[in-house]
């Protein structure tokens, strides 16, 4: 789209041909059109900011063509030519959505300061459409990577719950990606314009988690010095997320209930309720039918939270996306250090995908973090990953091994410095600045003797 670009459509040659040159000179780039079919053609072509439209043209209603232009590019704006400046023909070209409309034959220098209006606004709102696309592009479901069925059956059912009011509990392991699931449900929904405030519920202590939630009074309590908003006043219009909902004091598991019943709650000292206009999104990796039955979790607040339950898949069971995040993780990993990857190696590939991956999405976004700082060639082979993804070993049944542990962490740098030493023990454990008996001790712990 060119910054000052606008089309005329008007059958009158010798008038279509004055108006052009007129605005031509001051500096737009002018397309003409004789038909309204000839000027919807060149719309459809490429993005134009201002069109200026007679009312009588050969094929259709300008008022009509009007309302077309605004339903299929509502941020273009449309000048109408009416030949006799009729109020009637002025009314209707607003109504169908005219930024405004002009006499033909009047003073032509009165459509010169016109057309610089429309166009200010309607470049401003092509740029607001640009900022959307990049903010979806952000925050939205394109940036959910994955194309197995798992996760794309999943995608579907977010994207069309998002389109709604309706609350929505995102279910799955640690790791499996739900607070990204939230921002894009926000992102594609009505309600994109305003926030989207986010809150781990097991991050804070109950009163101060009441606090955060729900706001406070002066003087309500010790170092209440001044009245506060709450995360559910700051989300009003928006959207919230309560991370971790399972751990949710009883207490407040009732005032989050009068939120849901009532969009009102109390803030702690007041007397009086605060009304707000909130869509609650909610996450956790319990199962809350289990904590209703046993008592943990009040039966009312679960139904009304689960109108609308999404499970999100473990990493574990949606094999074929492993590579496509672990390349994602690459690229954006290596802009941080400033290095440059050809790619992931067959092997490097293959540990990834036979492991169990029991911090999922997490877990392997720190691997890949980790490999891309170690390297030093341009691509990532196996020998980058984790101890136990390179030689999985036998693990104690219900005993996962994770590459968060510290252990494994030790056993691999300890390999890679042996690597580095050629297998001269006495030079690894001088490297490692340790003794040579208790490198030989760690050794057969490892069982890398």
């Amino acid at each position: 789209m060119q910054k000052d670009k606008l089309l005329i459509i008007d059958d009158e040659e010798r008038l279509r041909n004055l108006l052009a040159r007129i605005l031509q000179l001051e500096g737009y780039e002018v397309l003409v059109a004789s038909t309204g079919k000839e000027g919807l053609k060149k719309l459809q072509h490429e993005a134009i900011p201002v069109v200026i439209s007679d009312v009588k043209l050969p094929d259709i209603n300008g008022i009509e063509l009007t309302s077309q232009i605004k339903a299929a590019w509502p941020a273009s704006e449309i000048i109408v030519l009416t030949a006799f400046g009729t109020i009637n023909d002025g009314v209707k070209a607003i109504k169908s959505g005219a930024f405004d409309y002009i006499t033909k034959g009047d003073d032509n220098e009165k459509i010169i300061p016109l057309v610089s209006k429309a166009m200010d606004k309607a470049l401003l709102q092509f740029r607001v459409i640009e900022l959307e696309k990049k903010l979806n592009t952000k925050f939205g479901f394109d940036r959910l990577i994955g194309k197995s069925t798992a996760i794309a059956d999943v995608i579907r059912l977010a994207q069309k719950v998002a389109l709604t009011d309706t609350t929505v509990l995102l279910l799955g392991e640690t790791g499996t990606g739900k607070e990204l699931f939230a921002e894009a449900i926000h992102q594609a929904s009505n309600r994109h314009a305003k926030s989207f405030v986010a809150v781990n519920c097991s991050a804070f202590t109950k009163e101060l988690l009441e606090s955060e939630l729900f706001g406070h009074k002066a003087g309500s309590f010790t170092g209440a010095v001044k009245d506060k908003k709450g995360l559910f006043e700051e989300a009003s219009g928006g959207t919230i997320f309560l991370d971790e909902i399972g751990e949710l004091d009883h207490d407040l598991q009732a005032k989050l209930l009068r939120v849901l019943e009532s969009q009102q709650f109390i803030k702690v000292g007041d007397t009086k309720p605060t009304q707000v206009n909130v869509r609650i999104l909610a996450a956790t990796n319990r199962n809350l039918q289990e904590e209703v039955n046993r008592g943990g979790f009040r039966s009312d607040l679960y139904y009304r939270l689960s109108v609308f339950q999404i499970t999100l898949p473990a990493l574990r069971d949606r094999k074929k996306d492993i590579k496509l995040l672990a390349e994602y993780f690459m690229h954006y990993f290596a802009l941080k250090v400033k290095k440059q990857f050809t790619g992931l190696s067959d092997k490097f590939v293959e540990k990834l995908e036979v492991y169990n991956w029991p911090g999922n999405i997490r877990e392997l976004k720190n691997i890949i973090e980790r490999a891309v700082i170690l390297a030093d060639d341009n691509f990532l082979d196996e020998t980058l990953l984790p101890y136990e993804m390179q030689e999985p070993q036998p693990t104690k049944a219900g005993n996962t091994l994770s590459a968060f542990d510290l252990s494994s962490i030790e056993k691999l740098h300890i390999q890679r410095v042996l690597n580095h030493a050629h297998g001269n023990r006495a030079e690894a454990a001088r490297l490692l600045n340790i003794g040579v008996a208790t490198l030989y001790r760690k050794l057969k712990d490892y069982g890398l003797e």
